[in-house]
């Protein structure tokens, strides 16, 4: 509740105060391939994608010539890995966007970016910044999917196991993202380092979870 903005937006009608990102950043970060895109102008390094919509359509050669395999092929709305593939075959191509239009009206299809996922928390306020040490997600699965998130099946490593230079420009760029899309409250952006210390975003979570397994109580624990 709350992650695409609507739930902000029957607030701010009833001028009831909250304490999370508004309805822009909301609706904004809710729509990944929007949210990529937006970033990208602003110079934020994304892996190459295509957007279908529903009723559109496209071929296997398509995928394979403009995207590559292996590649990701998931909801462009909507969180927890739900309907997301990682496609290896131009024989998983149309059966994964069937299964990404099932639980959304926009599917993403995105090239595979091989490196170490990342994910780096922040908060703001008009008296203090803070971001947090980085987390490093490693797991065995074939990427990081709803077993992975919530049924323990990875490693969670706080600070992440990369160099300094690496960390610093990680948090200047989550601070930076942060301003851009105007958030408020605690946000988290996701990454992969791919060759050459490359920093590509992955996603920006506005409702980052805030369980005592999530990403940020580990990280504001490391930040002692």
């Amino acid at each position: 509740p709350g992650e695409d903005g609507r739930l902000q937006g029957y607030f701010d009608m009833m001028r009831i105060p909250y304490s999370c990102c508004g309805v822009l950043a909301a609706a904004i970060t809710y729509d990944k391939f929007t949210c990529n895109q937006y970033l990208k102008a602003f110079g934020v390094r994304i892996a190459e994608s295509l957007l279908l919509r529903q009723g559109q359509s496209i071929s296997d050669e398509d995928v394979v010539e403009k995207i590559g395999l292996p590649c990701f092929i998931k909801p462009s709305l909507g969180g927890s890995s739900f309907g997301v593939t990682k496609v290896k075959t131009r024989e998983q191509i149309q059966p994964a966007i069937a299964k990404a239009f099932n639980e959304a009206q926009e599917v993403l299809i995105e090239a595979f970016m091989d490196g170490t996922e990342i994910t780096c928390g922040c908060y703001k306020t008009k008296e203090k910044s803070v971001v947090f040490p980085i987390t490093e997600v490693v797991t065995n699965n074939e990427f990081f999917d709803y077993d992975a998130k919530y049924n323990g099946q990875v490693d969670e490593i706080t600070p992440a196991r990369i160099s300094d230079d690496l960390t610093r420009r990680v948090q200047t760029l989550t601070s930076a993202i942060y301003d851009i899309l105007g958030c408020s409250g605690i946000i988290r952006v996701d990454y992969i380092i791919t060759a050459g210390d490359k920093i590509n975003l992955l996603e920006v979570n506005t409702t980052p979870g805030m369980t005592t397994t999530s990403f940020i109580p580990q990280q504001v624990r490391a930040a002692g």
